[in-house]
């Protein structure tokens, strides 16, 4: 089975998300887009840790050639391997190595604690300074430059998913 092709990617108010990164890592998983498993990318230069769940939609392709990217803000860290159904709330625009990496923000349907997040503007600041600061720090020591250019809402997230999903379908469609 291959993570990436084989698997559905929900819909835009419940998405399904493979969890690549675990909160609290320093190892940089990614998906391996020959085999479709979760491969160890590298370990990361930084002295800090992934301060969140991350990982990536099933069937979607965004504008740096992978599929599209998600944090997810749980309440105890997903192990890499596992799928997770989500409700976006945001979305992080993001430039890595010139390209557009944006990142959508979601938390975990299943999970109680985060039935009140539904947009942006229910998101702790904090958490958000956080997430800024850690994208914009992380490659630092390999000398690349990251730059958040911003966060937008729900509304936006939802678009994005619709384009990764679009932008997979004309090129993978068989």
């Amino acid at each position: 089975m291959n993570l990436w092709h084989d698997l559905e990617p929900g819909d835009a108010s419940s998405v399904t998300v493979v969890v690549e990164i675990n909160k609290g890592s320093k190892n940089k998983y990614e998906i391996d887009k020959k085999t479709g498993l979760i491969k160890l990318d590298r370990t990361a230069h930084t002295a800090q840790d992934f301060p969140f769940d991350y990982g990536f939609v099933p069937r979607t392709l965004w504008h740096d050639n992978d599929p599209l990217d998600v944090i997810i803000l749980t309440t105890y860290p997903l192990q890499p391997g596992i799928l997770v159904d989500v409700r976006p709330v945001a979305i992080m625009n993001m430039v890595d190595g010139g390209e557009g990496d944006d990142k959508i923000i979601a938390v975990p349907i299943e999970d109680p604690r985060w039935d009140n997040v539904k947009d942006l503007a229910d998101i702790n600041p904090h958490t958000l300074k956080e997430m800024e600061h850690f994208y914009s720090t992380y490659k630092k020591l390999q000398n690349k430059e990251v730059q958040v250019t911003g966060f937008k809402g729900a509304e936006e997230a939802r678009l994005a998913f619709a384009e990764g999903v679009k932008l997979y379908q004309e090129k993978y469609a068989k």
